[in-house]
């Protein structure tokens, strides 16, 4: 099932095994099992495997039936809310206290909650234990508490005194009476045992799921202690099969069933088939790994080389590379206080972080699963990196959001690297992963990228190629050679106007996800007044070759056109919130769905060029081509602004990721594969940059004198006679670049080459974000040959035409 994959996020989801799906689907074809809710021969045999599967649970938990009783729910969360759901139905409400170190879906039930306190640390949790807390919170006497925390962080594997609900329930202090405990053991039971043996130190409730722990099913459970169990009677909701009777027409009552607690407790028909898949589940895992204290034993074997292989890793100037977010009080020799996961951050030779975005690029490419970002552990996460609550509000106005690409601001991560281990991980896994960061993030020598010598202007340069890409992530179409092509301050014409939109999300679509995007072959057709789409892959069981939509804005193709119940399709580019128009034709949504295998249709932008497009460009300067762009300013008596001013000028795209236009060198590329094929590597062609313009420098110049990224430094370009464009900034690269545009096949290269030669401050870079300066033009033409004329920063007033062109945009 792996297939050559490194998988490190046990902590997310543990692999189930191939022989787990063999024993389920058996089981399953072996019998006929009912709704459990009727007195059917299927739906008693369906009653009595659950409640063989219950027993089970039990024993694997060592809690015993006459003090435990076991509900099955989803996942750990539903077990969460299930307990808040009761506390919060009390009379007078709840007190809530929960360890800094709780998933988010623990921290989310002080929402219900009347009072609630976070604790900072294990010594705020031990102080309130033995009453030495403060007495602020001396009102939640009059009503119940509840205190909840992780058997293990999610976050980075510590784990947490398993004594707290013992103290909790042998105080003597008046507050202590009515509170008590929530442990979530979802963490914890992916590698190790929780023995509920004895009830008078047991957690009054525990949530757990057992998809951490084998795999399959998708399944849950909340283990009450009994003793406990009427604070859950609060709960006033009720469900299918949980009630004896109920009156709803003349009277409204109803009587709940006594028997049991999980009876009272799960509503609606229980999922059987993922209950006896436990039944399954269990058999497997004890006939593979024997027992959880056997996984905990391997684990902390693992945990410990590759937490010892990270630690000591250094650059060849010895400054740290990993920042390793390890609690003082674990140690990964010790399995009661340090379980198989290791969060982190890495640094350069410079100290600076590293991008954990480009971390998660690289590891995609190398088949590395792992996981990043705040990990649902807000608390254990600001703790670690030191982020102030004002220094997450004023990220989240910056734009920073939950699996964004903002994961380096005001100086500190917003996030970690997180690798866990589980039941099924070996030592080539760890040996991999320490390979991994060793080849992309250490710096075994001076990492200090060569720039271009410094020169007033910079000829000898013209227009290679031409191209623009009508849908989105789809294939290119080259601008025949001879044809002159208009520039508008969107970019191109005609370039990224239509996008593949999802039929259920409405997000647009990209090779990211769906690579053979890249066969899908848009072509302008003037003569006829139409854009020509065929599909160029293997042989496909399309009913269509081709389809075509009209260039021009003909309202009638859209889905809206005439009936208020298709509104225009609000959609997600790249984060932005857009209107796009959506094709009613379905035979273009049938061609799309067949080619990538996902129900998605053709949608336009803006809405059949009826207006100007409302998203700008995000593009900026790279701190690293700030001291290669500027020189001394050329004085020859005429006055240009400075063009740090443009910064505030909002410029028009449409459905390009972040500027107008896409520009690279010829000469970088070649750079770039002579890299690639000194390390066996394969060539990268240039359609795998999606270029707009391609500049290459004259053929007839002296061989060995070519610029390779000299465009780093450029700021303006003058095309042709008089048309001025401005270089916004080096445009940052993903793994899409790893996508041949003739084959859709996902490769290695070119991003692993350009992960070591092109990154700065953590990123990757490879091209340059353009924009036409249109001077109040509107626009302009350029053609395949037109010479090119660049200018660094400061270097504007050699250019009189360009002066002029800057103080008319207002620059």
């Amino acid at each position: 099932m792996l297939k050559g994959a490194t998988y490190l996020d046990h902590a997310g989801t543990t692999l189930y095994p191939k022989s787990l799906i063999d024993e389920f689907s058996k089981d399953m074809l072996a019998d006929v099992l009912g709704n459990p809710h009727s007195a059917s021969l299927s739906s008693q045999l369906s009653s009595r495997r659950i409640e063989n599967v219950r027993l089970r649970v039990w024993r694997f938990l060592n809690a015993d039936p006459e003090h435990f009783d076991i509900i099955f729910v989803a996942n750990a969360t539903a077990g969460i809310k299930m307990v808040m759901e009761a506390f919060r139905d009390h009379e007078h409400g709840f007190w809530f206290g929960y360890h800094r170190d709780a998933h988010t879906s623990l921290v989310g039930v002080r929402e219900a909650a009347v009072e609630h306190r976070c604790f900072a640390s294990d010594e705020e949790v031990d102080e309130y234990l033995t009453g030495e807390h403060d007495k602020q919170d001396t009102g939640k006497i009059t009503r119940p508490g509840l205190l909840a925390y992780p058997a293990q962080s999610n976050m980075n594997g510590r784990r947490l005194p398993l004594a707290w609900p013992s103290r909790l329930r042998s105080s003597e202090n008046p507050e202590h009476q009515h509170v008590y405990t929530l442990l979530d053991a979802a963490a914890l039971l992916s590698t190790c045992s929780l023995d509920l043996g004895d009830s008078s130190t047991a957690p009054d409730f525990t949530a757990l799921s057992f998809y951490k722990i084998f795999g399959f099913p998708d399944l849950g459970a909340l283990i009450v202690r009994k003793d406990s169990s009427h604070m859950l009677r609060n709960r006033k909701y009720f469900g299918g099969g949980t009630v004896e009777m109920v009156s709803c027409v003349q009277e409204q009552w109803h009587v709940r069933k006594e028997e049991s607690l999980h009876e009272r407790m799960e509503d609606g028909t229980l999922p059987v088939h993922s209950i006896i898949a436990l039944d399954s589940a269990l058999n497997v895992h004890a006939r593979i790994f024997d027992s959880l204290e056997k996984i905990s034993s391997h684990t902390s074997f693992l945990a410990k080389r590759l937490y010892e292989g990270l630690k000591g890793m250094r650059h060849s100037n010895g400054t740290t590379v990993c920042e390793i977010y390890k609690d003082p009080c674990s140690s990964y020799d010790d399995s009661l206080t340090q379980g198989p996961v290791i969060a982190f951050n890495l640094r350069n030779s410079h100290g600076t972080w590293v991008s954990n975005t480009e971390v998660e690029k690289l590891a995609a490419i190398r088949n590395i699963h792992l996981r990043s970002g705040g990990l649902c552990n807000p608390g254990g996460v600001a703790t670690s990196l030191g982020l102030a609550p004002w220094e997450m509000k004023r990220n989240l106005s910056a734009g920073h959001r939950c699996g964004g690409e903002n994961d380096v601001m005001g100086g500190k991560p917003t996030g970690v690297i997180r690798v866990s281990l589980g039941a099924m991980s070996n030592i080539q896994d760890v040996t991999t992963f320490l390979h991994f960061i060793s080849e992309f993030f250490v710096e075994h020598r001076s990492m200090d990228q060569l720039h271009p010598v410094a020169s007033s202007l910079y000829s000898g340069f013209y227009i290679e190629s031409l191209t623009v890409y009508p849908i989105k992530s789809c294939g290119g179409w080259s601008i025949p050679p001879d044809k002159s092509w208009a520039v508008k301050p969107e970019g191109l014409a005609w370039d990224r106007e239509w996008c593949l939109v999802h039929q259920g999300t409405r997000a647009a679509l990209s090779q990211k996800c769906y690579p053979r995007m890249a066969l899908i072959k848009p072509a302008i057709d003037h003569v006829h007044d139409l854009l020509r789409v065929r599909y160029c892959g293997q042989p496909h069981s399309l009913a269509l070759t081709e389809i075509t939509v009209p260039l021009s804005a003909d309202p009638r193709v859209f889905t809206d056109y005439e009936d208020n119940s298709h509104p225009p399709y609000p959609s997600k580019v790249c984060g932005d919130s857009i209107i796009a128009r959506a094709y009613a034709s379905e035979d273009i949504a049938n061609f799309f769905t067949n080619i990538l295998g996902t129900p998605c249709t053709l949608a336009r932008f803006p809405a059949g060029d009826l207006g100007r497009s409302t998203r700008h460009s995000k593009a900026h300067l790279q701190p690293y081509q700030a001291g290669l762009r500027r020189v001394r300013p050329v004085d020859t008596g005429a006055t240009a602004r400075s063009s740090s001013s443009d910064t505030t000028i909002r410029r028009p795209i449409l459905l390009s990721n972040e500027s107008p236009i896409l520009t690279i060198s010829r000469s970088s590329l070649n750079r770039l594969n002579e890299q690639i094929k000194a390390t066996g590597g394969k060539a990268a062609h240039a359609s795998v940059f999606r270029a707009n313009i391609i500049l290459a420098e004259d053929p007839d110049a002296h061989p060995g004198i070519e610029q390779p990224y000299v465009e780093d430094s450029w700021r303006y370009l003058r095309i042709g006679p008089h048309h001025y464009f401005q270089m916004l900034g080096s445009c940052r690269r993903c793994q899409m670049v790893c996508v041949d545009q003739t084959t859709a096949e996902r490769n290695e290269e070119p991003f692993v080459t350009l992960a070591k030669t092109r990154r700065f401050d953590g990123k990757v870079f490879f091209g340059q974000h353009t924009c036409f300066l249109d001077g109040r033009r509107g626009r302009a033409e350029v053609m395949v040959g037109d010479r090119v004329l660049a200018f660094r920063e400061g270097e504007e007033g050699l250019d009189e035409g360009l002066v002029k062109c800057l103080h008319a945009d207002g620059m």
